[in-house]
């Protein structure tokens, strides 16, 4: 894998959920309708964006969650000072077999779902279907929330989709982890030498931006944005975040190579 290859925002396209506090962990959690897939969906992260006292980026609302999964699409590559992942550990005895176990849950559920008419049935919901991704996150909010408690390689909390004409063609999964997790939690999920999650940080929102607006297009702000850090930020009269979302990571369960499976080099084209 190429450290210097990825990532974006992802789908995650997608997801993204969406002002902060990474301090504290979630009492209440719940997830608005329109919200990115593998938020933390906690009552800290699910707070008004109009709130100055709002902990975590809510589901910045249609326009505005849309705009930051398109912001960090075109940033991931470079894996610059928007994207933080989880460095390549030291294999230990049974890694392999671990992450082998959840290879083979992923491709179940992926088998079950070939048919997205399927997933949307289960309570599977599109991440603003009505705009164009290229890897649509079909989110379930049950196992988002589950994912916040534990890890249930049946349940990802999303299922990833590209567009197939009128229809949409599968081509993998996304587990989702709480922002607050260790390195060790996540490696615990999955092995920390064969996958790396990834998290978006650094963003800052532009001065008066509210709930449901589309991020501007800008230099400064965004995760594409030149402002990464809270100084900065300040100084532009914006409002930081340090971390939206909680931690990802893609696996594409039909693919034959291991490099394929956890390609970070695919993730960095998705939009979470």
């Amino acid at each position: 894998m190429h450290k210097r290859t990825f990532v974006l925002a992802s789908m995650m396209i997608f997801s993204f959920s969406l002002l902060w506090s990474q301090e504290q962990k979630p009492q209440t959690p719940r997830q608005p309708q329109g919200d990115m897939p593998g938020m933390d969906m906690s009552s800290h992260d699910m707070s008004s964006m109009n709130s100055p006292d709002a902990h975590d980026m809510p589901g910045m609302a249609s326009e505005g969650s849309a705009q930051a999964m398109q912001s960090m699409e075109g940033h991931h590559m470079d894996m610059g000072p928007h994207m933080k992942m989880t460095s390549l550990r030291e294999a230990k005895p049974g890694d392999q077999e671990k992450a082998d176990q959840v290879v083979q849950a992923a491709r179940k559920v992926a088998e079950k779902y070939t048919d997205y008419k399927v997933a949307l049935a289960d309570g599977f919901e599109i991440f603003m279907p009505n705009r164009p991704h290229k890897q649509y996150h079909f989110n379930n909010r049950s196992y988002a929330l589950e994912a916040r408690q534990h890890f249930n390689p049946d349940h990802p909390t999303s299922l990833l989709y590209e567009k197939d004409g009128d229809g949409y063609k599968l081509i993998g999964v996304m587990y989702t982890a709480p922002k607050f997790a260790s390195e060790d939690e996540l490696d615990s999920r999955i092995p920390l030498s064969v996958a790396q999650w990834h998290a978006h940080v650094n963003l800052c929102l532009p001065p008066g931006f509210q709930r449901g607006e589309g991020l501007p297009r800008s230099r400064q702000f965004g995760l594409g944005g030149s402002i990464v850090t809270k100084d900065a930020c300040d100084a532009a009269g914006g409002r930081f975040i340090p971390q939206i979302f909680g931690w990802m990571v893609h696996v594409y369960p039909f693919e034959q190579k291991p490099e394929d499976i956890w390609s970070v080099e695919r993730q960095a084209h998705h939009t979470d």
